[in-house]
């Protein structure tokens, strides 16, 4: 048995100016895409053009892995699109799972595999929101999705505290939706514990694509009814803080350094 190249693409963030060269490529050479809507959409037109498009809605994320495992194995070289990276909270760890089930990474020729299936990294939603923020991860920080669909709610919950807890620069995926609209306010509620009000809280929406907003909003104020599923929220930790516009979490740099550069008084060379 043998399958035809099979490539989880990371798309980035949305705009095709951050699709990376080796992404461009694996599409390129592609004749079947795989994705949901809203991801093929984001796939530029030329890519596009001359190209077998499985399209699925939301909640078919087996489906289209399927589909896609299935176009490879009769001999079409396949992408599986995703938006972000596809190895994070996305569609590659699915796919390998998918091949596991079927057994095919039993297969006698092991490499014709290896060789065949392709993680192909993009940029990740949390990185493209901390550009258009400024730079708020510069520290230790936490991702947590609030989506249940697959995690239930009390070890979101449990995870929310700990990272909090632990002064973790948090970073919150899928914060809300029309079926779960109070995730968003008990996660800020459990932030309110463990930080003080000025704390700045990041949100992007759409972000590098047409409706693109960014702002900061200190803890005790920031509103959830303007947050949506296409959006990212960054809730800075004890350190964190404003420079101009820019959320800005401090590595320690200044307080290591003087600002020539040169170590401060104290400071043994290692």
């Amino acid at each position: 048995m043998t399958i035809a190249p099979l490539r989880i693409v990371g798309l980035g963030p949305g705009d095709a100016a951050l699709l990376t060269p080796q992404a461009r490529a694996a599409i390129a050479g592609s004749q079947c895409i795989v994705g949901y809507t809203l991801y093929v959409d984001m796939v530029p037109e030329e890519l596009r053009h001359g190209r077998e498009v499985l399209a699925t809605g939301m909640m078919a994320e087996v489906e289209r892995c399927n589909a896609a495992i299935d176009a490879a194995l009769a001999g079409r070289a396949t992408c599986v699109v995703c938006s972000g990276d596809p190895g994070v909270y996305a569609m590659a760890g699915l796919v390998f799972e998918l091949l596991a089930q079927r057994g095919l990474p039993q297969l006698p020729d092991l490499a014709e595999l290896a060789d065949a299936v392709e993680v192909v990294p993009g940029v990740p939603a949390l990185c493209g929101a901390a550009a258009l923020l400024g730079a708020p991860l510069m520290h230790d920080f936490a991702s947590v999705s609030l989506s249940d669909l697959l995690t239930p709610w009390p070890v979101i919950e449990r995870r929310l505290e700990a990272a909090l807890g632990a002064d973790f620069v948090v970073v919150i995926y899928n914060p809300r939706s029309r079926r779960r609209a109070d995730h968003l306010e008990k996660a800020l509620a459990i932030a309110a514990r463990h930080r003080g009000p000025e704390t700045p809280v990041g949100l992007v929406r759409q972000a590098y694509r047409a409706d693109q907003q960014v702002s900061v909003t200190p803890l005790a104020v920031f509103d959830p009814a303007t947050v949506d599923m296409l959006s990212i929220v960054i809730i800075g930790n004890g350190a964190t803080g404003m420079v101009g516009n820019r959320m800005v979490t401090p590595r320690g740099y200044m307080d290591k350094y003087a600002p020539d550069g040169a170590r401060r008084k104290g400071e043994a060379k290692k």
